[in-house]
Parts: structure tokens; sequence; C-alpha cells
């Protein structure tokens, strides 16, 4: 009897974290609390971050498999379920569902040249696609790592699932951290870009939008974009058939559904895999931090784009019609935080210069075109 508890005793010790633990599993759990800690004491995207951190600590907890189906990559795990929403990616098509319910595309209606300076941002995508491949990464795994530059995590990883999965969660855990520091990274390249004489501009206000324009978008957009990158239709089906749950205003219900509750479960789930499927194994590696460089070049590359492509379209525009480059940076495809940035900039400089709604039109352009982007990208390689 004594001799069976000592044996079970000794074996469940092996069995413990502490027992299985490396050193790397540790790194990565701080990096988890970091994660927890930016999200709750700064306020950087904590539904995004506080998801993604804990299931970072979730994740590295070691353990020896010996068929107890815990972890996130063993069959039939409960993880592993929750995981398959990732890898398979069908959580991008519901956020994007979530995305379409909840976005106003009236401030790019009203203005539709700011579709534009959405499509200017993308350049960061393909600058950075460019570069991957000169430091040796495979053409699928370029482009995975390419659309971070796009600030759309969701994106993000549906294509990284299709075209790169082995750097899935890298690239996910990336591309959220760059889109929770938005606010760190944007400010400084749009001050350094523009003059005094340039952020002092003030916009017309928009036109108004009728409800029929607001219903007819969302089809011909769909026709549009989906005509010619079928392989988008996964993002771009849903995202306007989200928005036009909300534009109708005979499925409010439906939208509001969609925009709320299983939006908010489909991120923190989304959230939380992504999380653990960073094991320090696969993690911590040489590829991992040209990711982090990559993604941190494309996002700089998406913000000076956008900036820089609305100086060059005022130089054709006449006075009095002129745009404010400071929604340059709104291209990129975090909504609404960019265009708060657009917004809080020009109040910095003119206390009566409110320029959220104008941001919100290059803002929403960027949604469209990082899904168009991942479509083209998955149409080439895929």
């Amino acid at each position: 009897m004594w001799e069976f508890i000592v044996t079970k005793l000794s074996d469940f010790i092996t069995y413990t974290g502490f027992a299985c633990g490396e050193w790397s599993n540790y790194v990565m759990m701080l990096v988890g609390i970091f994660f927890i800690w930016l999200a709750i004491k700064k306020d950087f995207e904590p539904l995004l971050l506080i998801p993604i951190g804990f299931g970072i600590i979730l994740g590295n907890i070691p353990f020896k498999s010996v068929g107890l189906e815990v972890g996130v990559y063993e069959d039939n795990a409960v993880l592993n379920f929750f995981y398959s929403g990732v890898k398979d990616g069908w959580y991008p098509p519901l956020v994007f569902l979530g995305i379409g319910a909840m976005t106003d595309f009236t401030a790019l209606l009203a203005n539709p040249k700011l579709l534009l300076v959405g499509g200017a941002a993308q350049f960061g995508i393909f600058g950075a696609y460019m570069i991957a491949l000169l430091l040796g990464f495979e053409p699928n795994q370029a482009a995975g790592i390419a659309i971070i530059g796009g600030a759309d995590g969701p994106t993000a990883i549906f294509l990284s699932s299709k075209l790169a999965p082995n750097l899935m969660g890298a690239i996910a855990v990336c591309a959220y951290s760059y889109m929770a520091l938005v606010p760190v990274i944007q400010p400084f390249f749009m001050r350094l870009l523009t003059t005094k004489k340039e952020r002092l501009i003030r916009m017309k206000p928009a036109r108004q939008v009728s409800q029929t324009e607001r219903i007819i978008f969302p089809i011909v957009g769909l026709l549009m974009t989906a005509m010619i990158i079928p392989s988008g239709l996964p993002l771009l089906g849903v995202l306007f058939f989200g928005n036009l749950l909300r534009e109708s205003t005979k499925t409010l219900r439906l939208a509001k559904t969609a925009s709320s509750a299983l939006n908010d479960i489909v991120v923190m789930l989304l959230g939380l895999t992504v999380g653990c499927s960073t094991q320090a194994s696969e993690f911590l590696t040489a590829d991992t931090i040209k990711i982090f460089a990559l993604g941190a070049f494309a996002f700089m590359i998406a913000t000076c784009s956008g900036v820089l492509f609305v100086k060059l379209m005022n130089i054709f525009l006449p006075e009095g019609k002129k745009l404010n480059p400071l929604i340059g940076n709104a291209g990129v495809s975090a909504v609404p935080m960019a265009a708060r940035i657009s917004h809080n900039m020009g109040l910095k400089y003119d206390k009566q210069n409110y320029l959220l709604m104008h941001a919100m039109g290059p803002n929403v352009a960027g949604v469209i075109g990082s899904a168009i982007a991942a479509g083209a990208l998955l149409g080439f390689l895929g």
C-alpha cells in the first residue's frame, strides 16, 4: 500500500508544471503578464490584450502529455476545440460580421475620395512583403507577415492560417500588439510628415447621406470587391452582410446580436486561443523577432503612406476642398482608434477643428482595403 502511494506521489510530482517547466515557459508567462498590465494600467485595447495575455500564460503552463487531453494542440482537448476557430479560419469572418454590423460607412459615402486614402495605407502591406522576401521568408510566409501592416488582427489570423500556419501565433500576437500601440506609434509620424499649416486645415462638413445610399452600399460594395477578388469572400461577404443588417432597419435585432453578444464571444475566444498558441518552443525563435520587426516596419509605412497620399491629393484639390493630412493615418484598419488619434491630434492645434467624422472615412475604407489585400494575396499564393 505505502509503496503504491509513494510511487504515485513520485509520478505526480514529475507531472507538475514546476517539474516540467523550462526558462522559456517563464519568459512567455512574463510576456503574458506584461500584456495584461498594458491592458489594465495603460488601457491599451483591454478587450484584446487581456484574453491574449491570459492565453499566453495558459498556453505556457508546462505539463507531460499522458493522455489527459488538456493542451491546445492535443486532439479532443477543450482548448484544441476552441483553437479550431483560429486554425481553420472561422473566427475572423465572425469578427468581420460584427464589424460590419457596428460600422457606419456614412463618412465614406459622403466623401468617396477618402476610399483612396484607405487604399494608400495598404502600401505598408506590400512594402513589408518585399522586405520579408529579402529576409529569406517563403512567399506564403511573407504574405502572412506583411498583412500585419493593415493593423487588422482578424485579417492577419485569417490569412496566416491559410498561408503560414506555423507562424500564425507570432503573426497574430504581433498584429494585435501593434493595434494596441497605435496611439504610441502613429502621432510621431503624423507630426513628422505634416506642417503646422497643414494641421490647421479645416474640412467642410460632410454632405447628408440618404438611407437609400446606405442600404445600396453593402450590396454594391460586395459586388465591386468580391467580383474582382473572389478569394476575399469569407471576409468581404460577411462584412457587407453585417452592414446590410444594420442599414436595412428591418433586422436591427440581428445587427445588435452580431455587433455585441456574438462579437464579444468570438473576440474573447479568439484572443484566448491565439495566446494559448504562443508556446515557448514555437514562439521564442529568431523568426519571431524578424516578424515583430517587419510588423513594425509595415505599420510605419502604412501610417506614412496614408498621410503622404493626402498631401499628394491636396496638390490637385482647390482651396476650400483640401483635406487635413492628419486623417491620413486613419487609413489603417484599427477602427475607430486610428480615427480618434486623427481627431485628438487636430484638437491639439485647433480646439475647434473636429476631424473625427472625416477620419472615419479612410478608417472604414482601411477595413475594406485590408480584406481586399488579404484576398489578393490569398488568390495569388493560395
